[in-house]
């Protein structure tokens, strides 16, 4: 069991060859709203990523 300060640092995991992924808490998943399959836009930003909802 993660202390409740700990709750928001994740570890990267590697996908393949040259990929890596982060673990998004469940509780965040279902604010968002996002499902499994579901398309992201992802964005280099000062000091960071942005990853937001895909609108076509």
């Amino acid at each position: 069991m993660r202390k409740l300060e700990d709750k928001s640092v994740r570890t990267l995991i590697r996908l393949g060859r040259v990929s890596l992924a982060v673990t998004l808490p469940a509780e965040m998943r279902t604010e968002l709203g996002w499902r499994e399959g579901q398309k992201v836009v992802v964005k280099r930003v000062k000091g960071g990523v942005l990853v937001k909802d895909w609108k076509k």
